[in-house]
């Protein structure tokens, strides 16, 4: 899917920072708590995610993005890609904070994954959840996989009834190892859609 109907194009690199904003939204705020812990001295949250977001490369890269602009830059964001066919390991040196995550993955091996779908919030409700969903869709197809996922909290029950609304259904879930992240949710939700 190389053309997008306006509003919706791929990213570029001059979206990275808004990019950063979106990963942070979706995650609830996992992102900018890892990138912190992760810092070095005089390093800021935000350079950390824009330089994740201006790789050529890796999950969160602006290459794997779709997004929304009205004209003046992004307003709204997709993150996805293809998870591989085959489960990935998880090993004893694994974070321990991922491996919920990692487990809810690889049961989806194979589907064309939804890493994030967020709108600033003035921008929320105006049908580009769904829209964006129908273009992950259509790079599902054209990446000839065999459907759709996503992880969700528990706790985030507006985006439980967009993608409910969606045709996703819950299939998995795995219980939130939190360290010191603070959230309201429980379990981590692996949500697919065929």
């Amino acid at each position: 899917m190389t053309d997008l109907p306006p509003p919706f194009r791929r990213a570029t690199p001059k979206d990275a920072s808004a990019l950063v904003d979106f990963v942070d939204m979706a995650g609830e705020g996992l992102a900018s708590h890892i990138w912190a812990r992760n810092a070095q001295p005089g390093e800021s949250v935000a350079e950390i995610g824009r330089r994740r977001a201006l790789r050529e490369e890796g999950s969160f890269s602006y290459r794997n993005s779709v997004v929304v602009d009205e004209g003046s830059g992004a307003v709204a964001a997709l993150i996805g890609y293809a998870l591989p066919d085959a489960p990935e390991p998880i090993g004893p040196d694994f974070p321990p904070m991922f491996v919920p995550l990692q487990e809810l993955e690889n049961m989806a091996c194979g589907t064309w994954y939804i890493n994030v779908l967020a709108a600033y919030p003035e921008h929320r409700g105006k049908g580009y959840g769904t829209k964006m969903i129908d273009i992950a869709q259509a790079l599902s197809e054209q990446a000839g996989r065999k459907g759709l996922s996503l992880i969700v909290p528990d706790a985030n029950a507006g985006a439980r009834r967009l993608y409910a609304r969606a045709g996703f259904r819950e299939v998995a879930a795995r219980p939130m190892v939190k360290e010191d992240w603070v959230n309201p949710g429980t379990d981590w939700l692996l949500l697919l859609r065929d």
